[in-house]
């Protein structure tokens, strides 16, 4: 599959991840987001920018949801409810979030 964004056709997997991570960039993501139904707000980018540091400069950590909370909550200056996060990314923070950072689809099992 493909998503067009600025004249550029970019491919993606099926399940809608990009394919080249080095692709990404902040209209892609405003695309992916597009895609899944979700308007981007200053809280989405924070979430969005993290899982990406954590990905490129964290030896290609994917963090857990617990850890998401955690470290939203420093950032935010008030820790984040599970159902904050859901209600930004309804089909899993750690997931769609990552999708939309246009990270690699999350490998691990379950977890919180």
């Amino acid at each position: 599959m493909t998503i067009d964004v600025n004249g550029k056709s970019i491919a993606t997997t099926d399940s809608g991840y990009l394919e080249n991570h080095a692709d990404w960039d902040e209209d892609v993501a405003r695309k992916l987001a597009e895609i899944e139904g979700i308007e981007l707000t200053d809280k989405h980018w924070d979430v969005i920018r993290y899982l990406r540091d954590e990905y490129l400069n964290n030896a290609q950590n994917q963090p857990m949801e617990r850890v998401l909370l955690k470290d939203m909550g420093k950032l935010w200056g008030t820790r984040p409810s599970s159902k904050d996060l859901y209600t930004l990314f309804p089909l899993a923070p750690t997931k769609q979030g990552t999708k939309i950072a246009g990270l690699p689809a999350v490998k691990r099992k379950g977890g919180y």
